[in-house]
């Protein structure tokens, strides 16, 4: 099993973090940085561990101070072959921690990023919909929508035959759109993460989250659509080789 999206540099033991995953059959994972420091912490990570990846960004949050000079440096970080992605990148209204100008320049300048290196980008996207959708509407390459929490995207995402991500959320009680959703995305665009250390799924809510947990997302996924869990657990895994350029 693939966990699509981690923090692992957000845990107080990754390295260990690493190992629980695999006991749970979680082999691969794929570890976000949010700004240029967490990216070199990812990548030390992914150096260390064979089944770790990349995924290399700065989060619209460090908007209202990314430069220039951080840009440069992501992009050198990015030439890294332990690098699959870049992100995450997008658009947060709902926090709004950085101005709204900023974070539109820095996820356009991203996105031309991933244009120029032929890579993947990873959408973070809160309270943005309509504006994320017209950041996207030129960019021509491999779009994932991580931690799908916006079922009115949905329409525009199949359409555009995008990736839809699935994080612990899809798991909870009252998520029933989320997981409506997910009925409705077809079996070569479905992924599955745990965002972790947030959002645990619902068997180990309130419990700090880490890779181990996507298990939990997969099987309240494969309920959803009406799947044997082993049979979506192979397309994920083929659908995150595909989309990542996984080896």
């Amino acid at each position: 099993m693939i966990d699509t999206h981690a923090h692992l540099a957000a845990l107080d033991d990754p390295d260990e973090a690493v190992g629980r995953a695999a006991e749970a059959g979680v082999d691969r994972i794929l570890t976000v940085g949010t700004d240029v420091e967490d990216c070199r912490r990812a990548l030390s990570l992914a150096e260390r561990h064979d089944g770790v990846f990349a995924i290399l960004g700065i989060h619209p949050h460090e908007a209202g101070t990314a430069t220039g000079v951080e840009l440069a440096e992501l992009r050198d970080l990015l030439g890294h072959p332990r690098a699959v992605a870049v992100g995450e990148t997008g658009l947060d209204w709902f926090r709004d921690y950085a101005p709204r100008d900023a974070q539109r320049r820095l996820f356009a300048a991203q996105l031309e990023l991933a244009s120029e290196l032929g890579k993947p980008v990873v959408v973070h996207t809160r309270a943005a919909d309509g504006d994320t959708l017209d950041a996207l509407s030129d960019f021509a390459g491999i779009v994932v929508l991580h931690c799908f929490s916006s079922p009115r995207m949905l329409p525009a995402a199949l359409e555009r035959d995008w990736y839809v991500s699935f994080a612990g959320n899809a798991t909870f009680p009252k998520a029933v759109d989320l997981r409506l959703a997910a009925t409705e995305v077809s079996a070569e665009r479905i992924l599955a993460e745990t965002d972790s250390p947030y959002l645990a799924p619902q068997p180990v809510r309130g419990r700090r989250n880490e890779p181990a947990n996507v298990v939990h997302t997969l099987a309240a996924l494969a309920r959803a659509r009406g799947e044997e869990p082993a049979g979506l657990e192979r397309q994920i895994e083929q659908n995150a080789a595909e989309c990542f350029s996984l080896p």
